[in-house]
């Protein structure tokens, strides 16, 4: 399967922007996973789709690919946008520093 390397950029940045909302609703963090061979993208509009990678182009996916950093929050904003954001996250505590009020 062909895979361009602007899918693949927004590929992690899909799976997290789909899982964002849902967690953000949960009192405390629930873990999740990207499985590997498998890539997941953000398309033009907004819609999120997974595919079953091979390895015969991997050399080319990953040109011009970026590794995410560590600590990095991906979130839907109310418009509907994903987006991203490195820095703190989490209270001294360890609570959710964007969470629901009650």
């Amino acid at each position: 399967m062909a895979f361009s390397t602007k899918t693949f950029a927004l590929a992690l940045t899909a799976t997290l922007g789909a899982f964002s909302a849902p967690a953000m609703a949960q009192t405390a963090a629930t873990p999740w996973e990207l499985k590997p061979d498998t890539g997941y993208a953000y398309d033009k509009e907004g819609k999120t789709f997974s595919y079953k990678m091979g390895t015969n182009n991997a050399g080319e996916l990953l040109k011009g690919a970026k590794k995410v950093p560590k600590g990095t929050l991906f979130f839907i904003g109310h418009n509907g946008q994903l987006y991203m954001r490195s820095g703190p996250y989490l209270e001294g505590d360890g609570k959710f520093k964007f969470g629901s009020d009650q």
